[in-house]
């Protein structure tokens, strides 16, 4: 997987974070920006944000992120915070809470039903972490594409002016919904993925709920990874590699369960 350097340093806040349990908490995110601007169809001739290559990224960190420009209507590829900011918070303590928004009530929710309406976005990554526990072991696993080509989370987003020093700041949430049949062995959520026929409507159209649904497992791979990525503070690109699993093997029936139309109608776990 080809990568960018000068990854940043985590927080202790992250380091703690990494502790909670959440529904999508960790992605890879190092390929070259303008593979990503790619895929979100941002305008031509913007310049791109220069970010590290993240294959351990987690909440409070800042991601490329495509979205569409409030002014000028134009798509963009930007460098946004991860912990979404409503408007009207106090402080930023609440992005802890809103890393993630469930799709079943996007459009409900006081947090997030105006940035669902108005302001959708794109998180392209490279892959995302669940991870299995066995006793005291945390075995992390690799959720990617089966072509090995980058896919497009659904977020939402905004901008919060910090009260305290005036300065602006963009944030997003990874929206979930229930698990497929691969990624249900491990968690009975996992983030939403806009194929790529579907990325204008949710960036544009005024009703995208279909779009919330489970992405096909069939389009997906999983492997067992290093425990070094169980820490924010290690990067790196060997993190992604596959290694042998010593929590043991999955089923075996989990990954040809993953192929199978009726599993992904009522996959294990599910809401």
């Amino acid at each position: 997987m080809p990568g960018r350097s000068g990854a940043v340093r985590p927080s202790r806040k992250r380091s703690a974070f990494a502790r909670i349990g959440s529904m999508c908490a960790r992605v890879i995110q190092a390929r070259d920006p303008t593979l990503y601007a790619s895929l979100v169809a941002a305008a031509p001739g913007r310049p791109l944000p220069n970010a590290p290559a993240r294959y351990n990224g987690a909440p409070s960190q800042d991601f490329l992120v495509g979205r569409r420009e409030p002014r000028s209507g134009e798509r963009s590829l930007d460098l946004l915070r991860w912990g979404l900011i409503p408007v009207w918070a106090k402080d930023k303590t609440i992005a802890w809470k809103t890393i993630n928004a469930r799709a079943e009530t996007l459009a409900t929710s006081a947090l997030f039903k105006g940035a669902y309406a108005k302001r959708r976005c794109l998180v392209p990554v490279d892959g995302f972490y669940e991870w299995r526990t066995v006793g005291k072991l945390k075995q992390p696993y690799l959720f990617a594409p089966a072509n090995d080509e980058p896919f497009t989370l659904a977020g939402l987003w905004e901008s919060w002016k910090d009260p305290a020093t005036g300065e602006w700041l963009r944030t997003f949430t990874i929206v979930t919904t229930r698990a497929n049949a691969i990624v249900s062995p491990l968690h009975d959520r996992m983030p939403v993925i806009i194929a790529a026929a579907d990325r204008d409507r949710w960036l544009d159209d005024p009703e995208p709920g279909d779009l919330l649904a489970p992405y096909p497992a069939e389009l997906m791979r999983r492997r067992p990874v290093s425990r070094e990525v169980n820490s924010v503070k290690n990067e790196g690109s060997h993190l992604p590699e596959e290694t042998a699993d010593p929590s043991g093997s999955l089923d075996p029936d989990d990954v040809a369960t993953a192929n199978s139309p009726d599993a992904l109608e009522s996959p294990a776990n599910s809401d």
